[in-house]
């Protein structure tokens, strides 16, 4: 969880001047972690010991390992969140324990999307993840998926497209005011999407006020207007739906964003309801990329 990654020093300064080289020391004093006599004494123990930069601000207890994990994630273009901030939700587990088997698996299923595009000829990375069902995970899985997407530097936005029962705003805490449902019934533009400062290039379009008409609202050409526009701002735009089983908006969202993948939860979703889903999405002309078994 280190590297051999130190910060130079300045002549004519008897201190050690952190830079912006992305090095290991200056990240920790640009975080405000270590001070410029605390770096000349990493760096003093280090020719002695030496232990890699990290290793040694960590054994003379100058850092927590917290501190140096996130340096570390920073400096290779991770992003990552201390568990405890309270802002965001834990249950972005690639954001908060990207080294955690979940998120690991969450990272596999990450490849097999892009190693799919590519062989399928897709140029527009669109995404609609479909389960029939609550409590399967569909918010979960995106939501993580989104943040994994970011981390390669991919410019991502997440659609909250559930107009029955939102939660991407409270996953993320970002105003729900204004979103998706303000831009179909042409009362807000693209504006309506915001970033997501602590992921780089994530972006978020919450759902925004519930309305009484979900399924005409997702019909209108409006829709297919905003994508067309967003498709040049992004390089992969994910879906969170309601659930298939209980309503069309689903079946409509996958064949506006070309790629659906249907996901089903342990001991939750029966096989009847999974396979029916699949067969209405295929009747639609979206093209499942694939299946993913929900255990979490």
């Amino acid at each position: 969880m280190s590297a051999h990654e130190n910060v130079l020093p300045i002549e004519g300064s008897g201190h050690v001047i952190a830079r912006q080289d992305g090095r290991l020391g200056s990240i920790l004093m640009e975080e405000g972690k270590l001070g410029a006599m605390d770096i000349e004494r990493v760096l003093e123990l280090q020719r002695v010991e030496g232990f890699r930069f990290g290793e040694t601000a960590l054994r003379v207890g100058l850092i927590t390992e917290d501190d140096l994990r996130c340096a570390v994630a920073k400096q290779y273009g991770l992003p990552q969140l201390l568990p405890g901030k309270e802002n965001i939700s834990s249950e972005l587990v690639v954001a908060y324990e990207p080294f955690h088997p979940r998120s690991e698996e969450l990272r596999a299923l990450r490849t097999q999307l892009l190693i799919r595009w590519t062989n399928a000829g897709v140029r527009h990375r669109m995404l609609a993840l479909i389960s029939p069902g609550s409590g399967e995970g569909r918010s979960y899985v995106v939501a993580n998926l989104a943040v994994a997407f970011s981390q390669l530097g991919e410019r991502t936005l997440l659609i909250d497209a559930d107009l029955r029962n939102p939660r991407q705003h409270r996953i993320f805490n970002v105003p729900d005011r204004v979103g998706l449902s303000a831009v179909l019934s042409g009362r807000a533009d693209r504006g309506a999407v915001v970033p997501v400062p602590e992921f780089g290039t994530l972006s978020l379009l919450p759902a925004g006020a519930c309305p009484p008409n979900p399924q005409e609202l997702l019909l209108r050409p409006a829709l297919a207007v905003l994508l067309d526009g967003l498709r040049t701002e992004f390089d992969v735009i994910l879906f969170d739906t309601p659930p298939a089983k209980l309503y069309a908006d689903a079946q409509s969202l996958a064949f506006r964003a070309g790629s659906a993948m249907v996901l089903a939860r342990k001991d939750r979703t029966g096989f009847a309801d999974t396979a029916t889903v699949i067969r209405e999405l295929s009747n639609s002309g979206a093209r499942i990329i694939g299946t993913v078994f929900n255990a979490f």
